[in-house]
């Protein structure tokens, strides 16, 4: 801005005269700005300004000053010629250039009624997929009272050896395809609340080596091995809640605690430790629900979807999601928001009986 006082914009022809009305005020070098003269070649086109009647009637001092301001509006331009008009025009390009770029518009004030519960404002995270419906009643999907676990471990894991007793790490099953598999515990967990490493590492490979799991179909071999082996299948690991509802483990699409199978995540069979320590209320008999947990999740590794239940009353096959319950109806409500499994179990009305086994002695009734 120049500075000039407000109303010093019109709409007739630029003139150049003093306040004062004497015509030997008049700049000689004006001729060109009269109406149909011509333009000096070189001068820019000037805007149209004609000072109004208040500041023609200024006193000497103010029209002294007037004119100072004007002379160097004048000289600016005639040195600078368009470039002076030129610059403004230029800097909003630039702006809307550089919002273009990096698409997105300066952030704007957050609101703190936006917020929904357990979502931070200042760093979100991954984005959660669609909350289920609150008036849900699945009461078998809740973790039972119990004891206490750890709910947060480090995310990474130690290979529980393998004991030189005689037994363990002998390859079991008569199958055509074989597969290795190490037993671990995320680092970070209080031992006490699961009995210890070895106490893992036995329930885990007495239940894998058991003819009623997957070598009783006759088409797997299966054996222990140690941190140090060539080739690992997958890994039977002990896994804290935290790591296990992590979006690249096993999500939170389900909001209940549960276990899974993750070959991203270095082929991981993740039992969850807080299902591990109390079970699930489907299961009366909480050393059948790590049977079933452990069968459930190496199934997985071993190419096996999920299934419901096939005949009303009889025992649930193994892969049907029984930490949940042993309704479909129940089940298929829970499913909904995970799309790899919607449509993987009806909801039929159908329920069964709690099973751990993926083959059945004989006499039990068959789950399909």
């Amino acid at each position: 801005m120049n500075g000039a006082s407000g109303g010093d914009r019109g709409e007739g022809k630029r003139t150049q005269y003093a306040p004062s009305s004497s015509r030997s005020s008049v700049r000689v070098s004006e001729d060109r700005y009269r109406p149909r003269s011509r333009r000096a070649q070189g001068e820019p086109l000037a805007a149209s300004w004609k000072p109004p009647q208040a500041q023609l009637e200024q006193d000497p001092r103010q029209a002294r000053e007037a004119r100072r301001r004007r002379g160097k509006v004048r000289r600016l331009v005639g040195t600078y010629g368009w470039r002076v008009y030129a610059l403004p025009v230029l800097l909003v390009i630039t702006v809307l250039v550089a919002v273009n770029v990096t698409g997105e518009a300066p952030p704007s004030p957050t609101n703190s009624s936006q917020a929904s519960d357990g979502v931070g404002v200042e760093d979100p995270g991954p984005e959660e997929q669609p909350a289920l419906p609150r008036d849900l009643n699945i009461p078998t999907a809740e973790l039972p009272a119990g004891g206490d676990f750890t709910q947060s471990g480090t995310m990474a894991y130690h290979v529980v050896p393998v004991p030189d007793d005689g037994v363990s790490g002998k390859e079991v099953g008569t199958g055509a395809t074989e597969y290795h598999y190490t037993i671990e515990v995320e680092n970070g967990i209080d031992a006490s609340s699961y009995a210890g490493d070895d106490a893992f590492a036995s329930a885990v490979e007495k239940t894998l080596s058991d003819v009623r799991s997957w070598i009783g179909t006759g088409q797997v071999k299966l054996q222990r091995v140690g941190a140090d082996a060539p080739d690992i299948d997958f890994r039977v690991s002990l896994t804290t809640p935290d790591t296990a509802k992590r979006p690249d483990v096993c999500g939170f699409d389900i909001q209940f605690p549960t276990s899974c199978y993750s070959r991203s995540f270095d082929h991981r069979v993740v039992i969850n430790l807080s299902r591990w320590v109390r079970g699930a209320l489907a299961f009366t008999d909480l050393g059948l629900y790590r049977q079933y947990a452990i069968n459930h999740e190496v199934g997985h590794a071993l190419g096996n979807s999920h299934v419901g239940c096939q005949e009303n009353g009889a025992l649930a096959p193994v892969m049907m999601q029984q930490t949940f319950g042993v309704s479909n109806d129940y089940v298929a409500q829970l499913n909904a928001v995970d799309k790899y499994n919607s449509k993987a179990v009806p909801a039929d009305g159908k329920t069964c009986v709690p099973n751990a086994w993926p083959v059945l002695q004989f006499g039990d009734k068959a789950p399909n």
